[in-house]
């Protein structure tokens, strides 16, 4: 589980524990990065 934020202007990404991951420009952005994460870590 995750939850995208936007702050200031731009994408934070949080864990289901609400610990920050990543950010990102856009959206899009976030969501594709996230398909990586969830790869990389499984």
């Amino acid at each position: 589980m995750y939850s995208i934020r936007y702050i200031q202007g731009h994408v934070q990404v949080y864990d289901g524990n609400g610990r920050f991951l990543f950010s990102a420009d856009t959206e899009r952005e976030a969501r594709e990065e996230l398909e990586d994460y969830a790869e990389s870590a499984a």
